[in-house]
Formats: structure tokens, sequence, C-alpha cells
């Protein structure tokens, strides 16, 4: 039986403005088992980092978790001290960062960023820690490690400091790596190279991994469970194959017909019609309804419930609640 490394539920997070509350996060339930590999994807202000950032207790002025609980091996996050949570945070828990050109300290050596964290969560002394830092370098694929650690991140290429990034975020073997768009910022060859990378080293270490993206075609072969995000909520989860061949959330669908294909065709790009979620006017009813296709009277009014739709999958769709309703009917007539 596997066993269960971090619990999400009815996670609330909000942030508190002059214009008003902005609801980024607004019930977001999960859970994570240990050794498996996460996705959550969906467009810009979804509530994907925001997500994370709760979960790392990382959120910035003026947001606030108000409501939910993040349970860690049966400790909830949210109700640690600062000084309890800095003890959890890079030790059993790591995020790697979007942009590691932003994400590092320029005016430290890569050494120095390195031994930082292994400093502050091992009991290793300072031959020890500096050894750490070149092995960990080695393991992600930094070539002349004893070199590298003396150098600077302004003097490494994109790929190589988010390398850098990973090898900070693994340094204490964490139970579970949060990555945040870690492949935005780079270009097609890094992005399969530095994919490729925590693969090897998520089945090496057998931590769990939570990967951020809007990019569906990056979480495609890579992950066990796959939740798709839109104004807050979640809106579909289900395996790889439940999500890219039967999706059954208008959002995940539009989102799937809206990823270029290579073949020649003289199909017309697609796109979802509309505009992006006000979050801070949110409408009673399902988030995506203003744009979708189907949308019905009670999807305006009323949010609709998640409901399981395949084995391992779910979606919160008042379409599908109208099917499965209309299926059960039918049935009754037979």
């Amino acid at each position: 039986m596997s066993e269960m490394l971090l619990q999400v539920k009815d996670l609330k997070t909000s942030f508190f403005t002059n214009s008003g509350e902005v609801k980024a996060v607004n019930g977001v339930s999960f859970n994570l088992e240990k050794g498996k590999v996460l996705g959550i994807v969906g467009e810009s202000g979804s509530g994907k980092s925001v997500t994370a950032y709760s979960i790392m207790r990382i959120l910035s002025d003026p947001g606030k978790v108000v409501g939910g609980s993040i349970l860690f091996d049966g400790t909830d996050l949210a109700q640690l001290s600062k000084k309890q949570m800095r003890e959890v945070r890079g030790s059993k828990i790591s995020i790697i960062f979007q942009d590691p050109m932003t994400s590092l300290n320029p005016v430290y050596t890569i050494g120095n960023q390195i031994e930082e964290a292994i400093r502050l969560h091992t009991n290793r002394n300072k031959k020890e820690i500096k050894d750490r830092a070149i092995e960990m370098l080695t393991l992600v694929g930094v070539n002349e490690p004893a070199r590298r650690v003396k150098q600077y991140p302004h003097e490494l290429s994109g790929g190589m400091r988010q390398r850098v990034m990973i090898a900070m975020a693994l340094a204490c073997e964490p139970d579970i790596l949060i990555a945040d768009e870690p492949t935005t910022a780079l270009d097609v060859t890094i992005q399969a190279q530095i994919l490729e990378l925590m693969q090897e080293l998520q089945k090496k270490m057998g931590m769990a991994i939570i990967m951020i993206t809007h990019d569906l075609g990056v979480i495609a072969d890579m992950c066990d469970e796959i939740i798709v995000m839109y104004g807050g909520r979640i809106c579909e989860r289900g395996n790889a194959e439940d999500i890219f061949y039967n999706p059954k959330h208008e959002y995940t669908k539009g989102l799937l017909h809206s990823i270029p294909r290579t073949i020649k065709t003289k199909d017309r790009l697609l796109s979802i019609s509309g505009s992006p979620i006000d979050m801070l006017h949110l409408p009673s009813g399902c988030p995506f309804a203003p744009r979708c296709a189907r949308t019905m009277k009670i999807c305006l009014n009323e949010p609709p419930e998640e409901i399981q739709v395949g084995e391992s999958h779910f979606a919160s769709c008042w379409v599908n609640i109208k099917d499965l309703l209309d299926t059960e009917k039918a049935e009754e007539v037979k």
C-alpha cells in the first residue's frame, strides 16, 4: 500500500488588496503519495503557483492561507510556527522556481548557496558540506563541479543555473520536490534535458514531485496524476490517459485543442474564447461558465460538485452531472 505524504484539504488562499479580496485558491484538495509525480496545469492566474507557495508557506504579503489544512506526514503545515516551518522547508519539502537567475543570489558563489542549505539542515562539518555541494553538482550533470562551486550565477548558462537550483533543492534529500514551471525560461532542447534529469533523480531518490506548469505537453509522460486548475479551483483530475484522451471538462478540452500541432494542416490554431476570469469578482457558479460553449443556467448560479467519471477520473462540471443523471434515468426506463 502506498504511503500518503501530503494531503491538501479544502485549501483557501486569498490576497487582501485595496481593491478587495482576491481568492487565488478557492477550495483545493488533493493527495500526494510517496514516490509519485503529480502535475498541476492551467493558464496564468489559475492558482497553480499560489497553491505551491501556500504549501511551502512562502506567500508574500498580502497573501494569506485563510482556510483548509496542509497535512504533511500527518502534521498540518498551516499550523506550524515560522521556526518550525523553516525546519521543514528545504529538508522535507523543497521548491525549484521558474527563473533561476532571479532565484539565485548574484553576489554569492554557487558553492556558498548550495552549502547554505546543507549547513542549515544537517550536522556535517565544513569539509563534508563542501564535498556534498560538489557531489550534488555532479549528480545533476554539471561539468567540472569543483570549479563551478567557485563561480557566480551570471557565469553559468540558463540550463546550468537550473541544474544548480535542482542541486540546491535536493541537497538535503527532501521527501517532496515542488517544481514551479522549472523549464519555462529555457529553450526546448534544455527543457527536455531538465525534465529527463528530474525523472532520473526522482526514480533514484524515491521522492515525490509536484510539477506545476501551463504546458500540458511537459507533463504528458512524467505524471502519475494530473490536476487541471481554473479560477482557483480544480476542474478535472485523472491520469495522463484520462486527461489527454478522454477529457470531461470543457476547459481541459479547450487547453488540449489550443496545443500547436507539428503536422501540416490548414486548420487554424484554436483558442479558448472570452477573457481570463477576474479573480476580484468571481462568478457565483462555475468559474469557467462565462467562457464555456455548453453553459447552462445552473452553471452561472451554482458551483458544480466533483463527480467520478472514470476509475481514477474526476471532473467538476454540471454538463457531466447532467449527462450522468440522464444516463441513470435512461437506465431506469429500461
